[in-house]
């Protein structure tokens, strides 16, 4: 990830702590119209030359993977990457930064059938005014909103 050339500005991504950065990767790439990052040919050049041991990488259906680590993107390269990291422990609180997905009044019970079909489960539907959002959370438990 880097500056936007044009104005010096940070990129930006969100990193996602998980248990299973591969599987997370997966929903999340599904549920935004992502796509999970292929990174085979990158993990074997980096074994090759050493950067990177066997202990490293993970073998997915013959493709190579990093083991404790796995990213989404936007194949527009309008929105953030996604990055989705292992950590030992479990998730505990509430998240301190979720993901809220804006798809518009008309289709918010679509979108939450069709995310609940990925694996996410819908907590409570919440509103504020005339604002309507639903509390989800992904297969591990982190929670997104869908308004």
């Amino acid at each position: 990830m880097s500056a936007d050339a044009g104005t010096g500005a940070p990129g930006v991504q969100v990193v996602l702590d998980c248990a299973d950065p591969h599987a997370q990767a997966e929903f999340w790439a599904a549920a935004l119209g992502y796509e999970v990052e292929d990174v085979d040919a990158f993990a074997r050049r980096m074994v090759a030359e050493g950067h990177a041991t066997d202990a490293d990488v993970l073998d997915r259906g013959g493709v190579l993977v990093w083991r404790d680590a796995a990213a989404a993107r936007d194949p527009g390269g309008l929105r953030p990457r996604l990055y989705l990291q292992r950590v030992p422990e479990p998730k505990t609180a509430k998240n301190r930064v979720h993901l809220d997905l804006h798809v518009g009044e008309a289709r918010i019970e679509a979108e939450v059938r069709r995310l609940e079909g990925l694996g996410a489960t819908r907590v409570e539907e919440r509103r504020q005014g005339p604002q309507r959002w639903v509390v989800m959370t992904d297969p591990e438990g982190g929670e997104l909103c869908v308004s």
